[in-house]
């Protein structure tokens, strides 16, 4: 396999991207943090794609991105008011919530019932999560290795392997996104990242 770069400025870019996307293949996409590697989070052979190019552990589940607020409906059920408070005053940005799964998405997405949702601080990127709906992504590397901050980086690592590369120059790199389950009612943080634990419970001790 051939893998295709293109600049994201190009015209093409997305079209492209959102073609391969719903056929099944596999796109790497600079973020507000690292690329990443996306596929169709419906899909369950997208997916067990992602996990076979990266030798990614089975037990390491799959975060999903989303373009919008409004799709959050496509991956999980209503959420609770704790979570609606963390969506309302952190995304889009480094924070990923612990949701309960939606029924609809693929076992091979998480070996928990829970998924994992967040929205990119990345203009670009969330327009092409619009279009494609929710994405399944996780850092363009092979598991164990640096995660990339450059296209080249990416096709050193998946080059032969992927696709395309949307090349959208370097990217700010920094720590992982704070991560807070909401899957209950309590929520639990579980990696505090750029926002922080003050943070979190500033916004969810208001009343």
């Amino acid at each position: 396999m051939k893998t295709k770069t293109l600049a994201l400025e190009d015209p093409q870019a997305i079209p492209t991207a959102l073609e391969i996307l719903s056929q099944g293949g596999l796109v790497a996409f600079p973020t507000d943090t690292v690329y990443g590697l996306g596929a169709n989070a419906f899909n369950p052979q997208a997916i067990n794609r992602i996990y076979a190019v990266k030798n990614r552990p089975r037990e390491k589940a799959i975060p999903v991105l989303l373009g919008d607020v409004s799709d959050l409906e496509k991956v999980t059920p209503p959420i609770n008011k704790l979570a609606q408070q963390l969506v309302d005053e952190f995304w889009p940005g480094p924070l990923t919530l612990i949701l309960p799964a939606g029924k609809n998405l693929p076992p091979q997405l998480s070996p928990y019932p829970s998924v994992g949702v967040r929205i990119p601080a990345h203009a670009v990127v969330c327009i092409l999560l619009r279009g494609s709906g929710p994405l399944a992504v996780t850092s363009a590397n092979i598991s164990g290795q640096n995660s990339p901050r450059t296209a080249q980086e990416v096709q050193e690592q998946l080059g032969g392997r992927i696709e395309l590369i949307l090349d959208g120059g370097r990217t700010p790199g920094g720590e992982s996104s704070t991560v807070v389950d909401c899957a209950s009612s309590e929520i639990r943080i579980l990696r505090e990242g750029p926002i922080s634990l003050e943070e979190i419970l500033s916004v969810t001790q208001e009343e």
